[in-house]
């Protein structure tokens, strides 16, 4: 069974940082593509990262660029998402997601396997 598990949100101010993690599991993380997706209160899930299988090219939305980094630890299943001064608008929950494609599909919100979720609240 795969399984994606986000940890590390939490309550912040505004200007703070923050590093979200998914763990995979039931799957080698080395064959996809990996990404982060978020959907704040009252809006459309959106598109925030991803990153490609070698780790030699990765994707943001415009929002988020300059300020988050997403990584992966093929060894220990792992992605990450490095959050940089944090903004009211970056709160939201986010998902961590995989998919069979490239990362630039990945953009358009494509994916085979979503985690669940985890909070992030940015205080202004």
């Amino acid at each position: 069974q795969v399984q994606l598990v986000e940890s590390g949100g939490d309550r912040v101010q505004a200007g703070d940082s923050l590093t979200l993690s998914c763990a995979a599991s039931g799957l080698s993380l080395s064959a996809y593509a990996v990404g982060w997706f978020r959907q704040a209160p009252g809006k459309e899930e959106e598109f925030v990262a991803s990153l490609t299988r070698n780790k030699r090219d990765t994707y943001y939305a415009d929002a988020v660029k300059g300020r988050f980094t997403i990584s992966r630890d093929n060894a220990k299943n792992t992605v990450y998402l490095q959050m940089n001064t944090l903004n009211f608008e970056d709160t939201a929950i986010y998902y961590c997601a995989v998919h069979s494609g490239t990362a630039q599909r990945m953009g358009q919100m494509r994916f085979d396997y979503r985690g669940r979720g985890t909070q992030v609240t940015v205080s202004s």
